[in-house]
């Protein structure tokens, strides 16, 4: 199993600085946190054992939001030495590439406001519990069916 900060790196390593693209703390967490349902959704099992909080600004990893938060809203650098994919499956990059595909391009507040629309994260807001994993592979699972059809 991977950790959340192991998920965190490969989307950093997946940014196109050199293009202008950035990747802050608010839409890191987002991406962390879809791909997290979407390995639920399809495998049954959590990407990474890191709790996901329900946070004013949407679903948060408090231990990637610290490692991260020096940057404030600014960008995040990728790490210096790249990623060893040999660290996930292949069906762990599968998800994570089309995460990052189909989420990445929003903005951070875009995705913020997806997520506070989303069931996982409005049951649990005010709580101080954490999004539990079944919550979220239910909500995921609906959102696999609805691609399907």
């Amino acid at each position: 199993m991977n950790t959340a900060a192991e998920i965190a790196n490969y989307f950093l390593s997946l940014v196109d600085t050199e293009a202008g693209d950035s990747m802050s703390n608010l839409k890191l967490q987002k991406l962390v946190y879809y791909a997290q349902g979407f390995h639920l959704a399809i495998t049954g099992k959590p990407l990474f054992e890191d709790a996901i909080m329900a946070w004013e600004h949407g679903p948060v990893i408090p231990s990637l939001y610290h490692s991260f938060k020096q940057h404030g809203a600014e960008s995040i650098p990728p790490p210096e030495n790249g990623v060893d994919t040999a660290k996930y499956s292949v069906e762990t990059r599968e998800i994570l590439d089309e995460v990052f595909s189909v989420y990445g391009q929003f903005s951070a507040w875009k995705l913020r406001n997806m997520t506070h629309e989303e069931p996982p994260w409005k049951e649990v807001y005010s709580t101080d519990s954490p999004i539990r994993h079944e919550t979220m592979r239910q909500y995921f699972s609906t959102l696999l069916n609805e691609q399907a059809h």
